[in-house]
């Protein structure tokens, strides 16, 4: 743990969020592999952008290329993934910028720390409320993601050749009380996205035209 570390703060959040006309947050989308998180997470970053929203996506394979390329896929490797991401949603949405992260994070207790890490952020100080973490539950069959399975992981997992696979041989636990759920095997990707940006815009964290 580091030590001799002196925290600088800057503006607060809410005269960042002022300046930047918008309120930053943290939409976190969980669900198994192929069940659709990271295709509807980049059509929702695309929408809001469009809307004149600074938003940005940090999806699983991808931050696997650069900051966590260190970390396997081991309970440990996981929780330091998803300890990692929570931290990196933070900032950018800190920075008033609507995060969409897009990871199995299969683990309750792991996205409950990210969770925390938003509630307990009062970096800029002067009160400023905690960040927004919007949980949302792609929810899909085991056996619908499987039939789809894209990357042909599953049937890697199947046949033993992929150890520790997020629900067949390790535990997917289900979001308890997500604030949206979606399901992608019943509805398109557009609409997902309208139900996400509509649960938004009644909160009042973001304005549809």
């Amino acid at each position: 743990m580091a030590t001799n570390i002196t925290w600088h703060p800057s503006l607060s959040r809410r005269e960042r969020n002022q300046l930047r006309g918008q309120r930053g947050l943290t939409i976190w989308l969980t669900g198994l592999s192929a069940s659709g998180k990271s295709t509807v997470a980049t059509a929702l970053e695309q929408h809001l952008l469009h809307l004149g929203r600074a938003a940005y996506r940090l999806d699983g394979d991808n931050v696997r290329f650069g900051l966590n390329k260190d970390l396997g896929f081991s309970e440990a490797d996981r929780n330091e993934n998803i300890r990692r991401i929570g931290e990196v949603a933070r900032l950018f949405a800190d920075a008033s910028t609507v995060a969409i992260t897009s990871f199995i994070s299969p683990y309750r207790a792991d996205r409950d720390l990210a969770r925390k890490l938003h509630a307990a952020s009062t970096a800029g100080g002067d009160g400023d409320e905690p960040i927004p973490f919007v949980e949302v539950y792609v929810d899909v069959p085991l056996e619908v993601a499987e039939q789809r399975d894209p990357k042909g992981l599953y049937k890697k997992a199947r046949a033993g050749e992929i150890k520790d696979f997020t629900g067949i041989s390790a535990p997917y636990e289900e979001p308890l009380n997500p604030e949206i759920t979606i399901k992608t095997h019943e509805n398109s990707v557009e609409e997902c996205v309208a139900q996400i940006t509509q649960w938004l815009a009644d909160k009042g964290y973001i304005t549809i035209p």
